[in-house]
């Protein structure tokens, strides 16, 4: 055996502070943006079933959630407004006092320095649960594009940081970017979330928005999950456009299509860990399945190892927790 030769990897993983210096990906607070739902009413603090340890917040209560998010040093939020009344166009969504609207403004006023999100789309406001406008059961594009840039417009006039439209309609990212240049909002970014599949995962959150399509499904505008080359198709359009920001959603399946987009692009990644993903992790932890801490810490690793730079998940306020030793 003297003069057998082989390459010695495991020199470098003795001990914990040696697997620690050359560890080459890494998770930290300011990695992690928080999603929000905001209800209309008064005292609402409403779990949702599929999805434990996230809630509906009427804004009365919100302050208790985002002084949490700020205590534990998670710089941003992403609100999603969730509407008592809807109607075949959505106008809730580009109403100057809506739901997301006040949401921000009540944001913003208590946490100057939160970077606040505000989710850009129409579904959670049409009666039909749909993502634009609908003529004889076909969803509209260029006719939805200006209601989207209204709610854009809308949502900067009320202290949003960041636009986030999630819509899938073609052109979006070009009527949004048009629709807040012309209104003074110039330096307001754009988070596209350019590469959106038509996925299962989406399950829970549809639950907590109420967002579900009210007949067919939102096939004719999502991704078919089987495709990798359309990811970039969709999202060199965005970025042509003027998106400042690319969201991958879902992100546990799509791993391949994160590298895909990092690799070919060079502005910020975002990973969306959406709420199918959530649900799942969180029924197998409590039949005792898995480890929830480490299971969670090591799914977000591989989304920044995959090559995000953000990750948007409702994990987040656990995460931070784990990772500090909280």
């Amino acid at each position: 055996m003297t003069d057998l030769k082989f390459d010695r990897h495991r020199r470098l993983r003795g001990s914990v502070n040696l697997r620690a210096m050359v560890r080459e990906t890494s998770i930290q607070k300011e990695d992690f943006i928080y999603p929000i739902f905001v209800v209309e009413g008064e005292n609402v603090k409403n779990e949702i079933s599929s999805m434990p340890g996230v809630y509906q917040h009427s804004i009365d209560r919100l302050g208790e959630e985002l002084d949490e998010v700020v205590e534990l040093g998670i710089p941003s939020v992403i609100l999603f407004g969730v509407p008592k009344d809807k109607d075949p166009v959505g106008s809730g969504a580009y109403h100057d006092h809506a739901i997301t609207q006040e949401a921000i403004r009540f944001a913003k006023a208590r946490h100057p320095e939160l970077v606040v999100i505000a989710d850009t789309c129409l579904c959670q406001y049409t009666d039909h649960g749909h993502c634009g406008v609908i003529e004889d059961g076909v969803i509209l594009n260029d006719e939805s594009l200006d209601l989207l840039a209204r709610t854009a417009v809308s949502q900067a006039k009320a202290g949003a940081d960041i636009i986030a439209p999630s819509n899938m309609m073609d052109g979006f990212v070009a009527a949004i970017r048009y629709g807040l240049d012309e209104a003074g909002f110039t330096n307001t970014p754009i988070m596209s979330y350019g590469v959106k599949y038509a996925s299962a995962y989406y399950g829970p959150f549809r639950e907590a928005a109420h967002s579900t399509p009210q007949f067919g499904d939102r096939k004719t505008y999502q991704m078919d999950p089987a495709n990798r080359m359309e990811a970039l198709r969709e999202a060199s359009s965005d970025v042509n456009e003027g998106a400042d920001f690319m969201i991958v959603k879902p992100a546990l399946s799509y791993l391949d299509i994160i590298r895909e987009v990092r690799d070919n692009f060079d502005i910020p990644i975002v990973a969306y860990n959406v709420s199918g993903e959530y649900a799942m992790v969180k029924a197998a932890a409590q039949n005792g399945w898995v480890d929830e801490e480490k299971i969670v810490l090591e799914t977000l690793l591989s989304m920044k190892r995959a090559g995000a730079d953000i990750l948007m998940s409702y994990h987040a306020k656990d995460a931070v927790r784990w990772l500090e030793g909280k």
